[in-house]
């Protein structure tokens, strides 16, 4: 299923978009932008995944559609620098079409002269192709683009584009419910965050789902306008009473190996960014009929990998786990 299947049958509405941006630079640390044939702007080559791939593969083949390029060294930008989120990411297409991009980006590199054998696809998404430095940039399409050229000149040493501005957005309700209710059990994205909370002896924070009697991680579904870190500190209070004065990114676990089926076969693809929360405040009060129980964990205590609720749950675990066994 693609953005395209979902919009004949959502229409125009806005839409959670799981997209990956594709940066490249030349020798000279100039990077490659499109001109689109959409509005005509610039912006670098991407978009939206289609079910069940990951942000690599996502990328390489809007790189391969929209340029004609390959790029050996492609690799996924770190978290946080190379995360997409926020409500400065809402864009609406000129034929009326609403989204909220999140995601990932990219990064490789290419000689100059790569151009002359670049080859777009013939979908008309790219007008023209052309290498700019980036203190001497173009009028770009979206805060995407401007968000993406800020991570690379905050990299040279340039100061950041502003924003354009952007409607707020809609109150928090249940996204992904609603979408259910028109896409019925078929594959999608299910952007999320989990948090990682440790108590004064370090043990780890799990609560066990009033549903599936799964034990998971504070955290949950992210909604239109929200960023990861805004999902991460809405679910860990709703669960739990808890907040954090600092919620670090760690890591982000999106691909085929994170899909989940539920019981009412509802399939979804993850794309889950797990945080540590720092400086945590308030007293522990699990969410009445969501949560049965919460309880604090030691590494040596911890549920078995069958008794945790998903793939994403039992990866970012392993990954609290490593960490305790490199304390010192």
């Amino acid at each position: 299923m693609t953005l395209m299947d979902l919009r004949r049958v959502w229409g125009p509405r806005p839409l959670i978009a799981a997209a990956v941006g594709v940066l490249i630079q030349d020798e000279h640390g100039r990077v490659l932008l499109q001109r689109r044939g959409d509005d005509g702007l610039w912006g670098e080559p991407g978009g939206a995944l289609d079910a069940g791939e990951d942000f690599l593969t996502g990328a390489r083949r809007e790189l391969r559609e929209e340029t004609g390029l390959t790029c050996q060294g492609l690799t996924l930008l770190p978290v946080p620098e190379g995360l997409q989120d926020g409500p400065e990411l809402y864009h609406r297409y000129p034929n009326g079409h609403e989204i909220y991009i999140v995601g990932r980006r990219a990064h490789g590199t290419l000689p100059a002269a790569a151009l002359d054998g670049a080859a777009p696809d013939d979908s008309g998404e790219t007008l023209e192709l052309r290498w700019f430095p980036l203190d001497a940039l173009p009028d770009l399409s979206n805060n995407a683009n401007r968000q993406s050229m800020n991570v690379l000149r905050a990299r040279a040493g340039l100061p950041p584009l502003p924003l354009a501005p952007t409607p707020p957005a809609p109150p928090v309700g249940n996204f992904l419910r609603d979408l259910r209710r028109v896409i019925g059990h078929r594959p999608w994205f299910a952007p999320g965050a989990n948090v990682l909370v440790n108590d004064d002896r370090g043990r780890l924070l799990l609560l066990r789902h009033g549903h599936t009697r799964k034990w998971t991680l504070p955290g949950g579904s992210l909604e239109p306008g929200e960023s990861f870190a805004q999902t991460a500190a809405r679910e860990l209070f709703e669960e739990t009473g808890l907040a954090a004065v600092r919620l670090e990114a760690l890591e982000m676990y999106a691909g085929p190996e994170y899909r989940l089926t539920y019981p009412n076969g509802d399939v979804f693809d993850s794309v889950s960014v797990l945080y540590r929360a720092h400086g945590v405040t308030g007293t522990l009060t699990p969410q009445d009929g969501e949560v049965d129980e919460a309880r604090w964990f030691d590494v040596d205590e911890l549920p078995a990998a069958e008794e945790l609720s998903s793939p994403v749950m039992r990866a970012s675990i392993q990954h609290w786990k490593e960490g305790q066994s490199t304390r010192p």
